[in-house]
């Protein structure tokens, strides 16, 4: 398994891209612990911090295919410092924001996400410039497994920063860090020499005469963009539903402990799918995942109250082991099923579908939680990631539905999934 991910430091400025593009997107995981924790704090109401955090990604969500033409098409290194800067100063605004003015902090979210780094999408459609076969499969899988260390990381520093000096604190250290990381990808860009298009690409794309179909008449696309958009939304549910539960008991410093051992068991079924052999089979993992979420319901109050929070460590570790192979599957299989000339579109609405399902989130899990407890905000998360596993059921398994000229997928998953993906963008 391991010799798939060593292939990845061989290649020339591939340790620099990826490094400095896990960076730009480090404020990620830690916002909606940062935001939830500051508009609860200002309104008492876990509704309304969950529509300011679900702005921020519906936002992201809106741009998603126009940015990823916007950075096929001109300086990808401008463009990333641009939403950088933007972005950095709109979660400065929110951090000094009064209390009493919470209601402004929608409008800003929403502005502030139309400019979230564009990171995700710019580094996976670069790597078939740099890399070519084991190298590619090699990098793609290194990328989906590192990734997870976001998950595990970013929560324990915002967390941690939440509870020793107050969530405004924490979203001033993430608008510093998305700035650093902004810049330091752009720079990592041009001394790599991928910021500008692909010679010919610009002209290739605007050759054709005939009007292109559109992607979302594709049946087999909008099912599984309807899927990723339940997946997201369960996932992103468990993440506030952390939050909630740590806040009700006064103790920020739990969501360091619960959402690092998530993402950690996420991380782990990443790295030991990207070693299977096979073809990944979308149906098993994503009811998987629906069932990891699903068992956390009866151990959350008010349905029981645990002693600690800290007891249901080992079933969070084993609830996040299916979701960096399921999110891995989906990619793969959209890269089966889309036009092989226009993936990066495809996988530009894939990011838009995600960050719809990742903004529905918000509110919907938070008003469960009002209503309900903590496990009512859990159950509604494993209902939607259920809904998601079902609609698993009509993906066709091989690209013959939306063009032709797909690459067969080859074998592992995260790995396979990557090869496929080949010049996509994808920015959850």
């Amino acid at each position: 398994m391991l010799s798939n991910y060593r292939r990845v430091f061989a290649v020339p400025h591939v340790l620099s891209l990826l490094t400095w593009s896990l960076v730009a997107r480090f404020y990620m995981p830690g916002l909606m612990i940062a935001v939830t924790f500051l508009v609860e704090e200002w309104t008492g109401s876990y509704t309304f911090a969950g529509l300011v955090a679900g702005a921020f990604t519906l936002g992201m969500a809106l741009v998603g295919p126009l940015r990823g033409r916007m950075a096929d098409r001109g300086r990808s290194d401008r463009l990333v410092l641009v939403c950088g800067v933007v972005f950095s100063a709109g979660l400065l605004a929110l951090a000094l924001m009064p209390g009493a003015l919470w209601w402004l902090a929608v409008p800003l979210a929403l502005f502030s996400g139309v400019f979230g780094s564009p990171a995700n999408q710019i580094v996976r459609a670069l790597w078939p410039r740099l890399t070519f076969g084991a190298e590619r499969n090699a990098i793609y899988a290194a990328e989906a497994t590192t990734q997870e260390l976001l998950f595990v990381f970013s929560p324990v520093l915002t967390a941690g920063v939440v509870a020793y000096a107050g969530p405004r604190w924490a979203l001033a250290l993430l608008s510093v860090l998305a700035l650093a990381g902004a810049v330091g990808f752009a720079l990592s860009l041009r001394r790599a020499g991928v910021s500008s298009p692909v010679p010919g690409q610009d002209a290739s794309a605007s050759s054709g005469t005939a009007p292109r179909r559109s992607l979302l008449r594709y049946p087999a696309l909008c099912v599984l963009l309807l899927m990723s958009l339940l997946l997201v939304c369960g996932i992103v549910g468990v993440d506030l539903v952390v939050v909630a539960w740590a806040n009700e008991l006064d103790s920020p410093h739990y969501v360091m402990v619960l959402a690092s051992v998530w993402a950690l068991g996420s991380l782990v079924g990443g790295a030991v799918a990207g070693g299977l052999k096979g073809r990944p089979r979308l149906m098993r993992r994503s009811l998987a995942t629906a069932l990891g979420l699903s068992v956390l319901v009866p151990f959350m109050p008010p349905v029981v109250h645990l002693p600690t929070p800290l007891w249901i460590t080992p079933l969070l570790f084993l609830s996040g082991v299916a979701i960096a192979p399921t999110v891995a599957a989906v990619m793969g299989r959209l890269g089966d099923v889309s036009p092989s000339n226009r993936r990066a579109e495809a996988f530009g609405w894939l990011a838009s579908g995600m960050g719809v399902g990742s903004a529905a989130a918000g509110p919907m899990i938070g008003a469960l939680i009002d209503g309900f407890g903590v496990a009512g905000g859990a159950a509604g998360a494993a209902v939607v990631a259920s809904l998601a596993a079902a609609l698993s059921v009509f993906v066709p398994a091989s690209g013959t539905e939306a063009g032709s000229g797909s690459e067969p997928a080859p074998e592992g998953s995260v790995a396979g999934a990557a090869r496929n993906v080949d010049t996509a963008r994808e920015g959850a």
